[in-house]
């Protein structure tokens, strides 16, 4: 199962949001709205997380150490 991580710009960590992230943030945050957040990259802007309120989250894959069996 995929699930996704979310860190600010302050250093706070959101962990387990699930295969939805912008969902799961924006209950937790108790908000409705969230902007996307961009980098730009060599191969253009590249989708990284989104702003919420005051917040600029990076969201990351989790993927387990080790694949199951």
């Amino acid at each position: 199962m995929i699930t996704h991580m979310a860190r600010d710009q302050y250093g706070e960590y959101y962990h387990d949001l699930g295969p939805y992230p912008r969902q799961a943030l924006l209950e937790r945050l108790d908000r409705k709205h969230a902007d996307k957040m961009y980098c730009d990259t060599t191969d253009g802007p590249k989708h990284i997380g989104w702003i919420i309120a005051t917040l600029w989250l990076r969201v990351y894959e989790v993927n387990p150490m080790r694949k199951a069996a």
